[in-house]
């Protein structure tokens, strides 16, 4: 069941979960290539290093992306910053789209 858009600080819908996670695949697949869904769609317990294997350049493609996407609000550098390195690699898509929902709800 798709999720109801919520209210920005702005006043603008805020996206759905499930609009988050479509951009997200959209995005990485601009990032990775049509590779991305050979092993099937994304999923919330996606893993960026275990399913994905994404570079680190990857990673900034990425950033640079939701950045584009969804305005200054998604600091995706600075939210990974704060992690330690079991936490990036463990990072999965579900998180990066809490994150990303979180940030634009503001």
């Amino acid at each position: 069941m798709a999720e109801a858009p919520t209210a920005t600080a702005t006043g603008a819908a805020a996206p759905s979960r499930d609009d988050v996670r479509a951009e997200l695949e959209r995005i990485l697949t601009d990032v990775v290539g049509d590779d991305l869904l050979l092993d099937g769609p994304l999923t919330d317990e996606t893993s960026f290093d275990a399913d994905l294997q994404l570079e680190s350049i990857e990673f900034v493609a990425l950033a640079d992306q939701l950045l584009a996407t969804y305005g200054e609000q998604v600091d995706f550098v600075g939210w990974m910053a704060g992690m330690q390195l079991d936490e990036i690699i463990g990072l999965t898509v579900g998180q990066v789209v809490d994150f990303v929902v979180s940030a634009v709800e503001g």
